[in-house]
């Protein structure tokens, strides 16, 4: 079995992490938050005390990062005179990034990665922090379709569905197109379910009514955001994440970065955008992003 070097082990990195020891891969971690990488270490993986020690002879880099800035430091080197990963791994080593970044800094990375002959593709997933404890993740996939197979042998140990979206980039492209969507879903259903409880409705049958007429979508499926309606749902255990909503926002942000440089129209994503904005400022950014309900709901209470 390949061995497999796992960089970042945050909420979603860490199962991932889990998964791959599940399917008896050979695994190193590394992570800034040492507690972090000892967890994943009494698990059976290798925790490496080093950038350069995680990497050292391995077959495939998975990166789990916070933001574009970050990717382009571990994979490029930063000023402070960290070498980057591009010149710490081996010709043939396989380069996975699941972060969440900028179309651009995939796209950056994966060039300097092909002018030293490495394949590096960005997969950002899709599923939550329960997708990735299941295993049954979506991973959607930007790069050369060489890149793609050989990442799909890894990825199908922690996910169920993996897409091949085009090249480099265009894996990020898909993800910010996804979650602009998302907010603005979960945006709306949090709005229609305060508006039918404010005119005395009971939200599990209005829930119940929508999920059976044409305004059935994912949160009211599978993400109910309002408390006691659906009891597995972040929103019935205090808004426990989940996907936080400072995350949410960063991912809103990216979608209208991504619209000022194509010039393209996404009106409700900027509302969306602004609304988790100001749930965030009001000190929200560590719950799951279907807290959003609580603002239409405090709203309606002040």
């Amino acid at each position: 079995m390949n061995t497999i070097a796992f960089i970042g082990l945050g909420n979603m990195g860490s199962p991932m992490a889990e998964n791959l020891l599940k399917a008896g891969c050979h695994v190193r971690v590394y992570d800034l938050n040492i507690e972090a990488a000892k967890a994943l270490g009494e698990a059976g993986a290798v925790v490496a005390s080093s950038l350069e020690q995680a990497v050292e002879g391995v077959d495939t880099v998975i990166t789990m990062l916070p933001a574009g800035e970050h990717v382009r430091a571990v994979y490029l080197g930063d000023h402070q005179g960290g070498v980057g990963l591009l010149n710490l791994v081996s010709k043939g080593t396989l380069l996975i990034d699941s972060s969440t970044i900028d179309p651009a800094s995939a796209r950056l990375v994966a060039g300097e990665a092909a002018k030293k002959g490495l394949e590096f593709v960005d997969a950002p997933v899709s599923g939550g922090v329960a997708g990735a404890v299941a295993g049954t993740l979506t991973f959607i996939v930007g790069g050369t379709e060489q890149g793609f197979e050989h990442a799909k042998q890894v990825l199908q140990h922690v996910g169920k569905n993996i897409f091949h979206a085009g090249q480099a980039g265009d894996g990020q492209m898909a993800k910010i197109c996804n979650n602009l969507m998302l907010g603005i879903l979960m945006s709306g259903t949090c709005e229609a379910l305060s508006l039918g409880i404010d005119n005395g409705l009971d939200p599990q049958v209005l829930s119940e009514i929508m999920l059976q007429s044409s305004g059935r979508n994912w949160a009211l499926e599978l993400y109910n955001p309002c408390p006691g309606v659906m009891a597995q749902a972040p929103a019935s255990n205090s808004y426990k994440p989940g996907f936080m909503t400072k995350l949410m926002l960063k991912d809103l942000g990216l979608g209208l970065e991504a619209a000022q440089q194509s010039q393209s129209a996404i009106p409700l994503g900027s509302l969306a955008r602004n609304l988790y904005a100001f749930h965030n400022a009001k000190g929200n950014a560590e719950l799951d992003f279907s807290s959003m309900f609580s603002f239409y709901r405090d709203k309606q209470q002040s």
